[in-house]
């Protein structure tokens, strides 16, 4: 079994436990999502490069940073899970899509907020 599905499985396991499924609904999930990933902002936000670069060489900030990445793909695994979308799949043909879009020659070494 791939990472994927076991992850997937465990978070489920968890909410099942608990009798959180019936409150996992698309809109409420995409919602928490956002929220957790807003979260990973903070620990960004207002600080330079440099300092970010020090407090994920601290344990402690590193492991304060993990654990809202955890949130957010726990929360990304779960909205995959209830709206039956195979991540792995989904992230291989948008890839796909990506190098139609955005060829080697046209795009390399280019950074824009064109799209």
């Amino acid at each position: 079994m791939s990472d994927i599905p076991r992850l997937t499985k465990q978070i489920i396991d968890f909410c099942e436990e608990r009798d959180w499924l019936k409150y996992m609904t698309p809109k409420d999930l995409a919602i928490s999502l956002s929220i957790e990933a807003a979260e990973v902002l903070e620990h960004v936000q207002w600080k330079s490069t440099e300092e970010i670069q020090h407090a994920l060489s601290n344990p402690n900030g590193k492991e304060a940073f993990a654990d809202e990445l955890a949130d957010v793909f726990a929360y990304l695994l779960e909205l995959a899970y209830v709206t039956d979308i195979d991540l792995a799949t989904a992230l291989e043909k948008k890839m796909e899509k990506n190098a139609i879009k955005y060829t080697v020659d046209g795009s390399r070494g280019k950074h824009t907020n064109k799209y």
